[in-house]
């Protein structure tokens, strides 16, 4: 659970890489983006909203980086057909994949498991497992063409350790790291390597839908918790494969 909060990425720690990040348009997931295309990567941008997608190609290309891609996708409702299309796309335009950040997540509701809404238990799992899963599936030949594949799965504390009220969420972030050390071990001997990294406590949405009495003033921004993304995303990690980072040191 290292933080590397303090990696100073070298300019083109990622030049001519192809990095997909989920849940692109907003938080840290625009963050990331932005980050990876300011280092020399051509973005893949996934999203539900086309127009929100567009704003960050927009800061990508006005920025100086690498033109991106935009591939919209509700991974609430996407199905296998959806992933294998995807992949089908970026095979014709790029040919492989080097990163991939699964980024994207919905909070659902906090309460006791007694009172839990399975429907809304199963749209998390959807959304936080389930369609990493699939999307996961669909891209593996496509990171395989990599001569050194980053592929990241966001986690949680409360993926780590369980917490009363954060059941569905806290689920899905137990079932993502193991997943993460599932496909490590499988993949071990490969040029793909698997890893997950919890945020910490950031500014974004999500922290203040479950916080809401919370000052966001006193937490770091997405853009401040960048080095750990671009540490493991880079060949600076090349030996990390099956580990839970930390983005943050925790808080006291």
């Amino acid at each position: 659970m290292t933080c590397h909060i303090d990696y100073q990425a070298p300019s083109s720690l990622l030049e001519g890489r192809v990095i997909l990040v989920t849940g692109a348009s907003t938080g840290i997931g625009r963050a990331a983006a932005m980050a990876y295309a300011r280092h020399g990567a051509s973005l893949v941008l996934i999203g539900r909203s086309v127009a929100r997608l567009e704003v960050v190609y927009d800061a990508i290309e006005a920025a100086g980086g690498p033109q991106p891609a935009i591939f919209p996708l509700n991974l609430e409702s996407a199905t296998s057909q959806d992933y294998a299309s995807l992949a089908a796309h970026l095979e014709s335009e790029f040919g492989r994949l080097d990163g991939l950040l699964h980024n994207a997540s919905v909070l659902g509701e906090r309460l006791p498991v007694a009172e839990a809404d399975l429907e809304t238990w199963a749209q998390v799992m959807q959304v936080n497992f389930t369609a990493t899963l699939g999307l996961t599936q669909a891209l593996l030949p496509l990171l395989a063409r990599s001569e050194s594949a980053s592929v990241i799965f966001t986690s949680s504390s409360v993926g780590r350790r369980g917490r009363a009220c954060w059941g569905a969420y806290s689920t899905s972030k137990f079932a993502t790291e193991g997943l993460m050390q599932i496909l490590a071990d499988e993949h071990r001997d490969g040029a793909i390597r698997f890893n997950s990294i919890n945020p910490g406590a950031t500014r974004t949405a999500m922290r203040q839908a479950a916080y809401p009495d919370e000052d966001p003033a006193i937490l770091r921004t997405p853009e401040e918790i960048m080095p750990t993304y671009l540490w493991l995303m880079g060949n600076d990690s090349a030996t990390a494969n099956g580990e839970a980072f930390d983005a943050q040191p925790p808080r006291h």
